[in-house]
């Protein structure tokens, strides 16, 4: 009787000889604003200035060691089902990582990542609040080849890729279902107010390091200086309004600029492409980001359409996926499949990755065009109540704020006529919003709770919202049923809860 021999372990690999380089920087731009404060916080006082130069020397002889010792201590081993990584300085850990259990890959690359020729890998799985394994670094060949090994679950060709040989064989090219240009690039920005994070990100800077003194002073001084001199100039209230207008003019384009900018850093080369059932994305300028995850990890899907991408006939196709959160709410996986593109291209992408679904729907059922009045409701409580504040204080003025209440009340009655739902045998979508209007759909499949809401107000009014919730889907606009009649609602649930018994989860 012959037997099989024995199979052989691939051997346990290193990270790229630089990586504890890039482990001291990391751990330095942590440590950053404690060595600071200790050179100078700690020069108060009768302390010696002997500690004053050692502490920080030997908090960065410290990083160093702890970066070599993470390098020296750090090992991967590349199986036929699974990826075993050792790592940890004083708690030993070992993880084994199958490859049908990691949902989201993320490749990574700054600009010295991009000088030194290596990248930083991350696989991740869902659930958890943190990646599986953080490889930093790798080679970027490695870190490619470690990706497509994922991507092709595990295949012995191209594991013998990763672990054998020094020259890879170039991989295939992905099929790509959608590029942008540099005029989609710029349109991005041009369409969008990510401007204001730069704003907001300064202004907070301001406030968080600058004396609060020092920028009352400078803005007193300022504004004194300012007005003084346009006194001497004797302006009309026409003169006054063009400097306004002028100011307000050069502030939008300073928020348009800074928003190209943002749009550049961000899409510059974005690529969305797709093998083995496996979609991939590739975008950045400084810093290259590639993540990839699985058709199939897919939970739901997110359509945008702001009024300045409408006007341009554009939207924004997003999706979720069952993939851990990283730290400090870095989100690093695949989030958006269409930063910005026209109806029709985002009905097609949509279309090729749903194939049994019916995209977009030919009619959608509404909701009771009555229930409008609920959606202002906050309005017609507070609103009378800062008029009478204001009347009581002796101001005439808070009056105005009466003129929110018709305001308000045409946004809610446009708001429930777009709101609406539709649902078969494959596909659940909710619509809404009139201003910003999205649209939001999971297929059946991926549909793991219900849940039936009813309010003390749905209960007076007989109406029930019905909740259907996804792994890992999240985000500002919520997979719900809203205003339904209660009857409606309790149809629906049924035949929701009845399809989720047959059918099986695709996780």
């Amino acid at each position: 009787m012959s037997t099989s021999p024995p199979e052989i372990p691939a051997p346990e690999q290193r990270l790229h000889p630089w990586s504890w380089l890039f482990v001291l920087l990391m751990q330095l731009r942590q440590s950053l604003l404690p060595l600071v404060a200790l050179v100078v916080f700690g020069n108060r006082g009768d302390r010696s200035e002997l500690w004053l130069t050692l502490g920080p020397l030997i908090v960065v002889v410290g990083l160093v060691a702890y970066s070599l010792l993470q390098f020296l201590t750090y090992r991967y081993r590349i199986g036929r089902d699974a990826i075993t990584v050792r790592s940890g300085v004083i708690s030993r850990n070992r993880r084994e990582i199958p490859f049908a259990r990691i949902h989201n890959v993320v490749v990574h690359q700054n600009p010295l990542h991009r000088l030194f020729g290596v990248a930083e890998l991350k696989l991740e799985s869902a659930g958890g609040n943190r990646p599986e394994a953080e490889m930093r670094v790798l080679r970027l060949d490695q870190a490619l080849a470690l990706e497509a090994l994922v991507r092709q679950r595990g295949q012995p060709t191209v594991a013998a890729t990763v672990t054998g040989a020094t020259e890879p064989p170039p991989l295939p090219a992905d099929p790509v279902l959608l590029r942008l240009g540099t005029r989609d690039v710029l349109r991005i920005g041009l369409l969008s107010d990510r401007g204001w994070v730069v704003v907001l990100a300064a202004v907070g800077a301001v406030m968080q390091f600058v004396p609060s003194g020092t920028v009352s002073d400078v803005l007193d001084n300022g504004g004194r200086q300012a007005f003084g001199y346009a006194s001497h100039l004797h302006p009309s209230t026409w003169m006054w309004v063009a400097a306004g207008a002028f100011a307000l003019l050069a502030f939008w384009l300073l928020l348009r600029v800074l928003s190209v900018t943002l749009a550049f850093l961000r899409y510059h080369g974005f690529q969305l492409s797709e093998q083995d059932r496996r979609l991939t994305v590739s975008s950045g300028l400084l810093t290259r980001l590639r993540a990839s995850v699985a058709r199939r990890r897919i939970q739901a899907w997110t359509l945008r359409e702001s009024p300045l991408q409408r006007l341009f006939g554009r939207r924004h196709l997003g999706i979720d996926i069952a993939a851990s959160t990283p730290g400090g709410g870095e989100r690093r996986d695949l989030r958006e499949l269409a930063p910005l593109a026209t109806p029709a291209a985002c009905d097609a992408l949509v279309q090729h990755l749903l194939p049994h679904a019916q995209w977009p729907p030919a009619t959608w059922q509404p909701v009771e065009r009555r229930s409008w009045w609920r959606l202002c409701l906050p309005a017609l409580v507070i609103v009378p109540l800062l008029a009478a504040g204001a009347l009581w204080e002796d101001q005439p003025w808070g009056l105005l704020v009466l003129l929110w209440l018709p305001w308000s009340a045409f946004s809610a009655r446009r708001h429930v006529a777009r709101m609406g739902y539709y649902m078969d045998d494959t596909l659940v979508a909710v619509r809404g919003g009139w201003w910003h209007r999205w649209w939001r759909f999971a297929e059946v499949d991926k549909v793991q709770a219900l849940r039936l809401s009813r309010s003390p107000l749905d209960r007076w009014l007989g109406t029930a919202s019905l909740w259907l919730d996804t792994a890992g889907a999240g985000g500002s606009v919520a997979l719900c049923l809203r205003y339904l009649p209660e009857a409606e609602a309790r149809a629906v649930q049924a035949r929701l809860g009845d399809a989720l018994a047959r059918r099986r989860l695709r996780w």
